[in-house]
């Protein structure tokens, strides 16, 4: 699944579906070592899969996108602007005069 579907998701159903994916993951491994598996692929497409699912959950986490439902993101979110980031930069120094 592509990521822009998976930022549809809410906080929740991410989580289910990464439990679901580390569960099927684990048991392709175990499969992998007891005996031949009918999609070998398989096991590429669930890591990416979970990897995507974990790395959009910790974006959501730090704010840096912003997950239907998710309450603890920061009203602004997103990602700041070089000039936002300059200003908090200047804020900073003149903090320390």
């Amino acid at each position: 699944m592509k990521p822009e579907k998976y930022r549809e998701l809410t906080r929740e159903e991410l989580e289910r579906m990464a439990r679901d994916l580390g569960e099927e993951l684990f048991n392709l491994r175990f499969r992998v070592s007891t005996q031949k598996l009918d999609n070998p692929l398989r096991l590429r497409h669930v890591k990416r899969d979970l990897a995507r699912i974990l790395t959009i959950l910790r974006e959501d986490e730090i704010g840096r996108t912003r997950l239907p439902g998710s309450a603890d993101a920061p009203s602004g979110g997103g990602v700041k602007t070089e000039r936002e980031k300059e200003e908090m930069r200047n804020e900073g120094d003149s903090k320390k005069d």
